[in-house]
């Protein structure tokens, strides 16, 4: 694949537009991960987010991967190109020339040959990373991944607030909860 531009305008406006019409955090993961794939005409992606009490990467959804690569085992956070947690983007061009993969074989076997991770951050936290897989070797464009780096920023803001809403949720379940006053029940 040459190094050309592939997300323009038009796709960028889709992408963000499937973010902010959502308030359902599963749904609009899935739809923006099949978004992606097609727009980028790559083999799958994933969204990650990142659980600091078992370090691990939790899936939160994925598109165009085998449910045996999925289920490969658990992504250690500091075995699975870990610099993406620490925030910077990681590019592996190649998967037969870098040593960054936790499940290298398992790539090769899906048909992996180049995988992307992008840090998906909020308010200098990083919260998981989005993971793009392409079939071929890919020499990804500066603007591209810059792009990517802005929607994964835009995730970020829809994970903390799915998160404050489903709190603002909860509080109201159980203020409903509580018993009423003597002068609510008569």
């Amino acid at each position: 694949m040459n190094r050309q531009d592939k997300i323009d305008v038009e796709i960028f406006k889709t992408v963000s537009k499937a973010i902010a019409e959502s308030d359902n955090l599963e749904i609009m993961t899935h739809r923006l991960s099949q978004l992606l794939v097609a727009a980028l005409e790559i083999k799958g992606c994933t969204i990650f987010v990142f659980n600091p009490t078992t370090k691990e990467l939790e899936r939160l959804a994925s598109f165009g991967l085998s449910a045996a690569y999925l289920s490969k085992g658990p992504v250690l956070s500091d075995k699975s190109m870990s610099e993406a947690l620490n925030g910077t983007p990681v590019i592996i061009r190649d998967v037969n020339k870098d040593d960054r993969l936790q499940y290298p074989a398992e790539a090769k076997q899906e048909g992996i040959a180049a995988i992307l991770s992008i840090p998906i951050r909020f308010s200098g936290t990083t919260l998981g990373v989005l993971r793009l897989y392409h079939h071929t070797v890919w020499d990804i464009s500066e603007r591209d991944c810059e792009s990517l780096l802005i929607l994964a920023d835009h995730i970020g803001l829809c994970l903390q607030y799915t998160r404050l809403l489903n709190a603002v949720q909860t509080i109201r379940d159980a203020i409903e909860d509580l018993p009423r006053g003597p002068s609510e029940t008569a």
